[in-house]
């Protein structure tokens, strides 16, 4: 991975090699966005430049092959009793790494079979890290460390790592990464020198989904403007599209329910039923479906006032987008949106997913009816 294969991004991109060719590196970054943003591919890339630039030394095909390239990131046991930390799963991230730098999360839990569990780092890991990093480096350059989505970091484990990202020992860098800066320590955010991805724009999408999948290029663009900035959104557009469709029948079912209670009370139960369903499915699915009905909705409230070129969006035959958009204006989308993103976060934070979606069901109720 170098920088030429990022998307986008090019004002870190300037910085980051500006830092390293005046030999001012710094020795604890935070790179803060979305994954489909490109934080890991910088990640990468900034180490390849650390470990390969060095034309005296041993050229390695991939930086993931690199002896003194570290990596962490969040897992989850696969059986009771076990205390996981990134070694036991070092061969399934590096393939998907080298398949996709841009891959989120959910890939990953599905990669190693824990989609119904939260990966986290532990103070094992927090162990494995530091004692990583005291070997010296192989090839003698410097070591870099990447941990991945540090959010999911424990406290015990965050605290645990406090001294080493103030002072790593000597040729030593470390590159965290996170889509929840909220969620980072305070003390560690202070050690680190922060960057701010932006979201790609709809043109850089369509222009790598052209070059990386061969594909027609009105089929990329309206993917593109569908993944709202997020490159390894797209790519799950692709590849999940039965999700889509089926998010697509939940919503409508959803919505539908919500517009009859004000007439039918019976109807509550019914909506109660179909909010306990969906808090069946894991907690990402619960989350990306809440993130669809966010798109859903804006893309509602655009057809409504008629800025049709930014409307993307294909229902099914039996529902009319045309006909919903009405009952998205400015009067309510501000609360649905606020009501969808706090549970988003309540759901991702491991709170009765059946409460929190029955509340979601019962508000939305009351604001599709709401007058402009």
């Amino acid at each position: 991975m170098d920088f030429e294969s990022i998307i986008g991004q090019e004002h870190i991109k300037k910085h980051i090699q500006v830092c390293y060719n005046n030999n001012r590196m710094p020795h604890a970054q935070l790179f803060v966005g979305e994954n489909g943003y490109g934080t890991l591919a910088m990640a990468l890339a900034t180490a390849n430049l650390i470990l390969n630039s060095n034309p005296d030394k041993q050229i390695y095909s991939s930086v993931l092959q690199h002896p003194d390239f570290h990596i962490a990131v969040p897992v989850n046991s696969t059986k009771s009793g076990s205390k996981p930390t990134t070694s036991d799963f070092i061969k399934p991230w590096q393939e998907l790494a080298e398949e996709n730098p841009y891959m989120d999360l959910q890939s990953w839990y599905a990669k190693i079979g824990i989609e119904k569990k939260k990966g986290i780092m532990s103070v094992h890991e927090a162990d494995r890290i530091a004692e990583e990093l005291a070997l010296k480096p192989h090839s003698g350059v410097a070591k870099v460390m990447v941990i991945w989505c540090a959010d999911k970091l424990n406290t015990s484990a965050a605290n645990k790592l406090l001294k080493i990202i103030e002072e790593p020992p000597n040729k030593t860098f470390l590159i965290l990464t996170t889509d929840k800066e909220e969620l980072i320590l305070d003390t560690i955010k202070s050690r680190c020198q922060s960057l701010y991805f932006n979201k790609l724009s709809p043109d850089m999408i369509r222009e790598a989904l052209v070059k990386r999948f061969d594909m027609e290029s009105s089929r990329a663009g309206f993917i593109a403007q569908q993944a709202d900035g997020d490159f390894s959104h797209a790519i799950n557009l692709i590849r999940n599209n039965e999700e889509i469709l089926e998010f697509e029948e939940w919503f409508i079912s959803w919505v539908r329910l919500a517009f009859q209670v004000k007439k039918n009370k019976q109807i509550v139960q019914k909506l109660i039923d179909w909010s306990h369903s969906i808090a069946e499915h894991s907690r990402d699915k619960q989350i990306r479906f809440l993130q669809f009905c966010l798109q859903f909705f804006r893309q509602a409230l655009l057809k409504n006032y008629k800025v049709d070129e930014l409307v993307f969006l294909k229902t099914q035959k039996s529902f009319s987008l045309d006909k919903f958009a009405p009952f998205v204006h400015g009067a309510n989308i501000e609360p649905i949106q606020q009501t969808l993103q706090e549970g988003i976060f309540h759901i991702d934070r491991n709170v009765n997913s059946k409460m929190v979606i029955s509340d979601i069901s019962f508000k939305l109720s009351r604001f599709i009816h709401m007058k402009v």
